[in-house]
């Protein structure tokens, strides 16, 4: 796959330098190039380099075909790992769309390329965000590993993380579609050719985001403040908030992942069969739930569908080294319910003793908590790593005020808390 050994990793190209970002420190060395397979990837490496090597697995997924730039937005958003003494190393992946562990073989590629070109790391931590986190837990089953006396990944960071694979991570995209088509009839119209709505969008059907969002603002009115929405529209706003337990702000990112990537995942990545069904599922919080059950379009995912897409996204819980977790509580995109699945997973597949979860009450937004939170989580990770004290919620959240005192952004991590199980959140359905 020329993404092992160090040998296969000598037939890469070796970086070239480029121009840093502003958002690091100017004294950063920053090198870039494409891999073997067509991925774009950045390199920093600050002037007072710690020797630790920061592995970043992004988020998304994109569908478009990746670009250079994609790197820079994300060294961007994550230069306060520079900041904090930390080599960052991220790559675009080599093709855009839903396929895990493709992306995977791109990050560990990009560790040889480090290893080969940069320098050798004394400890390489692998960073997921959002769908990146299900990226990184996916690299850490396939390649962690030892490799010739060593383990190629010493620990795992997952923030924000979509971690229940993609059969129930997407179940409430599923949801949505459901629910929005029986409240506003138009995502498809009447009068245009149906199609079974767990497929996303049939191929060949043009439609982009905008005209997407012209025919949710037509039912929804999520154009308008909600004063200035139609009663009829602000009440299906409130019957999808109710039932599909996600705030108005995110009905139309969900329902763009629920049409654009589903039709990716089924046209690219299953073979033509959706791996997506909400048989059984029992939906309520609507002002007539009877009606809503009865009325809501019905599919059965494919089983072998669900196979394919499971293997390539799916958690197994078989990681062999540490793994700190990092969830903000109200996070409206990979919502909180969804690392108590995780902790289930690691524990079926023997990890459990290797996973810490840690929850913050506060966040920017889906994309980043805090610039303080980060360098904490990675000093905790690395005294566990080194010094085999195994942090907790408490003593993360104990730490945290020393990073803000130098990095700012604010701490909020409570220890206390424990997210509910993932069915309290998504109605449980038949599975292949």
């Amino acid at each position: 796959m020329g993404c092992g050994g160090d040998d296969e990793d000598r037939t890469e190209a070796a970086p070239v330098a480029t121009a840093c970002p502003q958002a690091v420190p100017a004294t950063t060395t920053c090198l870039a190039g494409v891999d073997s397979r067509g991925a774009y990837y950045l390199i920093a490496k600050p002037a007072d380099w710690n020797g630790r090597l920061v592995l970043h697995a992004h988020g998304g997924p994109d569908l478009a075909t990746p670009t250079a730039e994609r790197a820079v937005e994300d060294l961007t958003r994550w230069a306060i790992m520079v900041k904090a003494g930390y080599a960052w190393a991220g790559s675009t992946f080599r093709q855009g769309g839903v396929e895990v562990r493709a992306a995977a073989e791109d990050t560990e590629r990009l560790r040889g390329i480090f290893r080969t070109h940069v320098g050798v790391p004394t400890r390489t931590i692998l960073h997921g965000q959002s769908w990146g986190a299900g990226v990184a837990a996916k690299a850490a089953e396939m390649f962690t590993a030892e490799t010739r006396g060593s383990k190629p990944y010493d620990a795992v960071l997952l923030t924000a993380g979509v971690l229940a694979g993609g059969t129930r991570s997407y179940d409430i995209r599923t949801d949505l579609r459901v629910v929005y088509q029986y409240l506003c009839n138009n995502h498809p119209r009447p009068e245009e050719p149906p199609y079974a709505l767990n497929i996303g969008l049939p191929v060949g059907t043009e439609m982009t985001q905008a005209q997407l969002a012209m025919r949710v603002n037509e039912c929804l009115g999520l154009d308008k403040p909600a004063a200035q929405r139609t009663a009829d529209q602000q009440a299906r706003v409130q019957t999808i908030e109710r039932v599909i337990k996600i705030p108005a702000s995110s009905i139309q990112a969900h329902l763009n992942w629920g049409t654009f990537h589903f039709r990716d995942v089924v046209s690219k990545r299953t073979g033509g069969a959706s791996p997506f069904g909400n048989i059984g599922a029992n939906y309520t919080g609507s002002a007539d739930d009877a009606a809503l059950n009865a009325g809501v379009l019905r599919y059965r995912a494919d089983p072998g569908a669900v196979q394919r897409f499971a293997a390539d996204t799916d958690p197994t819980g078989r990681i062999p080294v540490p793994v700190l977790s990092a969830k903000w509580i109200n996070d409206p995109t990979a919502f909180v319910e969804l690392d108590a699945y995780f902790k289930s997973v690691m524990q079926q597949g023997g990890s459990g003793d290797r996973l810490v979860q840690t929850f913050t009450t506060r966040a920017t937004s889906h994309s980043y908590i805090s610039d303080a939170t980060y360098p904490t989580l990675l000093s905790a990770l690395l005294q566990w790593v080194e010094q085999g004290t195994k942090p907790t919620p408490a003593s993360v959240a104990a730490a945290c005020p020393a990073f803000d005192a130098t990095f700012g952004g604010g701490c909020s991590f409570a220890p206390d808390y424990t997210p509910a199980p993932l069915e309290s959140r998504v109605p449980a359905r038949e599975r292949p």
